[in-house]
């Protein structure tokens, strides 16, 4: 079978099943913020298990991409080494919410396996959950008795809460499981010893294929276990291990999965596959980890220099750096295989298929840019003189210029160097530490005041609720921190979205104190995480008692479940502005640039609206102009809002509607409609009802933010105002300065033609002055052991005119040993000299003496061997340094 048909066919056979066949949800996680990327099969369905959700479906069955490479689960250092380690791969899943258990997925699992599969029964063992003395846990007998039913004594094995209790993280849904395991060695290897004895062991031919997990509780923060409202089952069946299983193979990578790119990489390079295992680790990390980025990029995480943008710009220049080191391409060629992975999903995973040409362009921008670093890393490694590279720079040339150590050794093992490893260990344990504190919180479990989970949001048309309640709370710290997560039964709160920032505002209490007035909370964010409306509140209030820092646990007792819901109103109207703005903006880019323009994000809060979209070049003046002015025609025209909820998402966009990038929307959708022929939009934001109450919009910017993508900040209403004013009273200034010139620009332009002038003239006397100092300073040469030494202080204004005179006066003089101070503006200032066969013959270094009289002028420097310069605080240590100077001379 096919890597294609090995999928179609689990798919149908759920199907068969009356399983619902559902998308994979994108790789990149936007509304959970303890995930980056999906890493697991049952990410999506995280609300769904812990009732915060209603059941849309009882069955479900998918195939989902998912991504390790960061927290918990991160085999990033593994992928390529071994033959089953990935950073994105398939998880196959099945999944019953609170319908089917353990007795269906068990059986439905075996005749997956041995009936359409074929798979030897005598090569499966199962596992069930042994039971946990301390957790007050028993055994899970009743996984066994339905295995028995199917499996052989001997090949139905107890395992313990490492291996047979699944959870999610530290909390969350959990419960016990079982495992299927293959035993993929040769007839004699089993003959020799049963499987059993390798099942979670460290030979990788006997290996898990399949997790049944059977969801019964919640980990609370305390550690204790709570039921879940119902029983669910999560089962995840990796797709390539799978595929390695029934083609035969003895590694993932030899499957047809990654061979067509394997063969790809091979045949450009002109090295073959299976040769050598350095060259093989380099094809596989390559074939590996293009999947994860393309695939990244195609669901919204561009590259970047933070948070989840990083972590896909760690994986592309990984393999980057083999194929660079390992296969010798020292042009961009990664991204070439985009084309080909896409062909290879087209059926399977659209969205890279639909966006092949801007993956490709992003990857190629990025390899590209990534090049140029790699080579700035070789002249940094190329300028260290000292025999062993301290830790602290290995771990620089890491971290800046993208060396892994192993590069960094072996580079210095061919110069006779050596590598400080523990050194480099201690820093990047540094790194790792202030890492985990920037992003520690610390969540409380939630406290239930009333049942339910389900949010009622009316902010569309409300922007003030009476006799709203709280149905739970939790209490969460950050850096010292101290909020709290509410949860209401009905609120006006636009909880982040979509770009769009969530409202603030107040929560006032109906409970009233004769004193202190009501309870009032203040509401500083809204947020949505799988699926709740969180409502962010800090423990501050004008009317609250003393106690209120201990808000809501210690307030009045009970606590106050009744309040009035304020937005703050002043917000919303601005934010509902810039946000119906892009909506004009996106179109009228489309309009003037080309159908090719796809929103790539954008950020809207209440003051500015920033845009990002695809396109390759500089947008020129004349088509910015003509994008402000297009957009503000649509504002003077006072265009009604045309709202449509409950759309069902195939007629939205067959009716023209747009899909914002890398969002996942379910089958009914919302579109936002201003001129049924310009824009029409699904979203879920907060709009104006007419364009003209936008005011009018001016672009203050336009940028490149990553590769093919460009960047539109704007501000509209009164923002726009005072932009203009601002602007306005620059230039009023500006005239006011140049005595109220009829032409600005052409006064500007003779007034900066003067300047130059000027300064070349100034930079030619000073260039005439450092000339006539080469020759005074040449015959103040004083030769000492066989080098011509001259230390003085010079008068020169910058340090481009000492270079010159520094090297002016190596022409004239040989044997040179030169050190020159100055003072540059306050600054001290010193150039060292010399001579190169000095620096082989007598060992002089000049960017080792820098550092050592840079002490004096309490500063720091470096250069290479013949040329070095430092500057510092303390001018009155100059003379200390020409009187050090001499020092250095080696004696015959």
């Amino acid at each position: 079978m096919t890597a294609q048909e090995i999928r179609q066919a689990f798919l149908d056979f759920f199907a068969s099943k009356q399983h619902t066949i559902v998308p994979s949800a994108p790789i990149v996680v936007k509304n959970d913020p303890t995930l980056m990327f999906t890493n697991a099969g049952m990410n999506q369905f995280k609300a769904v298990f812990l009732g915060e959700e209603p059941v849309k479906f009882p069955r479900v069955a998918d195939t989902q991409r998912c991504l390790r490479v960061s927290g918990k689960h991160n085999d990033l250092e593994e992928v390529g080494i071994d033959t089953y380690h990935h950073t994105m791969f398939e998880m196959l899943g099945n999944w019953s919410f609170g319908d089917y258990f353990k007795k269906e997925a068990i059986a439905w699992s075996w005749e997956l396996l041995t009936e359409v599969y074929k798979l030897d029964k005598d090569r499966l063992y199962v596992t069930y959950f042994e039971g946990d003395e301390k957790e007050g846990l028993a055994a899970d007998t009743e996984t066994l008795e339905l295995w028995r039913a199917f499996v052989a004594e001997d090949h139905i094995l107890p395992g313990n809460k490492k291996d047979n209790f699944w959870e999610m993280g530290e909390t969350g849904p959990c419960g016990p499981c079982t495992e299927i395991h293959y035993d993929g060695r040769s007839d004699a290897e089993r003959a020799a010893k049963p499987g059993a004895e390798f099942v979670n062991g460290v030979d990788d031919s006997v290996m898990e294929i399949w997790n049944n997990v059977f969801m019964q509780f919640n980990r609370l923060k305390d550690g204790s276990l709570q039921p879940l409202p119902a029983k669910h089952v999560d089962t995840g069946m990796g797709f390539e291990r799978l595929v390695r299983i029934l083609q035969g193979k003895t590694s993932n990578y030899d499957t047809d999965v990654f061979q067509p790119l394997i063969q790809f990489i091979a045949d450009k390079s002109g090295i073959a596959y299976g040769k050598d295992v350095k060259t093989d680790i380099a094809m596989r990390v390559m074939a590996d980890h293009i999947r994860a980025i393309s695939f990244a990029i195609a669901d919204g995480q561009l590259p970047a220099s933070n948070k989840a943008g990083y972590v896909i710009r760690r994986i592309l220049r990984r393999a980057v750096r083999y194929s660079y080191q390992q296969l010798n391409f020292k042009e961009p060629f990664l991204n070439q295989l985009v084309p080909l992975l896409a062909q290879q999903f087209e059926g399977v995973f659209t969205e890279l298929v639909e966006q092949k040409d801007f993956v490709q362009k992003v990857v190629l921008e990025e390899e590209t840019a990534f090049l140029r670093t790699l080579e700035q890393g070789i002249k940094k490694f190329n300028e260290i003189d000292t025999k062993v590279i301290t830790g602290e720079l290995a771990f620089e040339l890491s971290d800046t210029y993208g060396f892994p150590i192993d590069l960094t050794e072996l580079m210095a093992r061919e110069g006779g160097k050596s590598v400080d490893i523990s050194g480099y260990e201690a820093s990047l344990q540094k790194q790792k530490l202030r890492s985990r504190a920037a992003t520690a919180v610390d969540t409380g479990d939630w406290i239930v005041l009333r049942g339910g989970d389900n949010t009622r949001f009316v902010g569309y048309d409300e922007l003030m609720v009476e006799r709203v309640e709280i149905l739970k709370y939790r209490k969460v710290t950050a850096q010292g921190k101290e909020q709290y997560h509410v949860v209401l039964d009905t609120t006006p709160f636009y909880a982040e979205g979509g770009g769009q920032v969530g409202d603030t505002g107040q929560l006032v209490s109906e409970w009233y104190d004769e004193q202190t007035g009501p309870l009032v909370l203040q509401v500083v964010d809204t947020r949505k995480e799988n699926g709740l409306i969180i409502h962010v509140v800090e423990p501050q209030s004008t009317y609250a008692p003393p106690d209120f820092k201990e808000v809501p646990g210690k307030l009045p007792n009970p606590m106050p479940r009744r309040y009035s819901a304020f937005v703050d109103n002043g917000k919303r109207m601005f934010t509902n502005a810039n946000h119906s703005a892009t909506h004009l903006l996106n179109a009228a880019l489309k309009q003037i640039l080309g159908d090719h323009i796809s929103q790539k994000g954008s950020f809207v809060n209440h003051e500015y609206l920033r845009f990002d979209f695809s396109h390759f070049s500089k947008i020129s003046e004349g088509d910015l102009e003509g994008i402000e002015r297009t957009v503000n025609s649509k504002i003077r025209e006072c265009i009604p809002l045309k709202e449509q909820r409950s759309v069902y998402y195939r007629d939205a966009i067959e009716s023209g509607a747009t899909a914002a990038f890398g969002e996942k929307y379910g089958d009914f959708v919302r579109v936002i409609t201003f001129d049924d022929k310009f824009s029409k939009e699904l979203c879920g934001g907060t709009h104006v009802k007419n364009t003209g109450e936008i005011g009018f919009i001016k672009i203050t910017s336009e940028s490149a933010v990553a590769a093919g993508v460009r960047r539109i900040e704007a501000v509209t209403s009164v923002f726009a105002e005072n932009y203009v004013s601002e602007q306005f009273n620059v230039l009023k200034d500006v005239k006011e300065v140049l005595k109220n010139p009829a032409n600005v620009k052409k006064s500007l332009e003779t007034l900066l033609e003067d300047n130059a002038r000027m300064k070349k003239e100034l930079e030619k006397g000073v260039l005439l002055k450092a000339s006539g100092l080469k020759d005074g300073l040449a015959k103040k040469a004083e030769l000492i052991n066989g080098i011509n030494f001259i230390a003085e202080k010079v008068e020169l204004p910058n340090a481009d005119a000492i270079k010159n005179l520094a090297y002016s006066i190596k022409d004239i003089v040989a044997d040179l040993f030169l050190v020159l101070v100055a003072e540059i503006d306050g600054k001290p200032s010193i150039t060292v000299m010399v001579a190169d066969n000095l620096v082989k013959e007598k060992g002089l270094n000049a960017g080792a003496i820098i550092k050592e009289l840079a002490k004096e002028v309490q500063g720091g420097g470096g250069g290479q061997p013949f040329y070095a310069t430092a500057g510092g605080k303390d001018v009155t240590g100059l003379p200390k340094v020409l009187e050090k100077a001499k020092a250095f001379i080696p004696a015959n």
